[in-house]
């Protein structure tokens, strides 16, 4: 099973980009974004940023995973 996940934008080489989340860094496509920019939340699905996020939205959703994590013991 894939999982999309809400990552921060830490740098930007064309359409190529890194993506972090707890300190892990991801690298990730950009090509389907229009101007990405780093500090930007994105979802990012098999490798590629799908969608932008508020940063408001992205922590929800990090807290959320984090909540169900929990539930589930790990």
């Amino acid at each position: 099973m894939c999982l999309a996940v809400p990552l921060k934008l830490t740098k930007i080489d064309g359409n190529d980009a890194i993506g972090e989340l707890d300190g892990i860094q991801r690298r990730i496509r950009v090509d389907l974004l229009r101007e990405p920019k780093v500090g930007e939340y994105v979802i990012a699905h098999a490798g590629f940023a799908i969608e932008r996020l508020r940063e408001e939205q992205a922590l929800e959703n990090l807290k959320a995973i984090e909540e169900m994590a929990h539930a589930m013991g790990g």
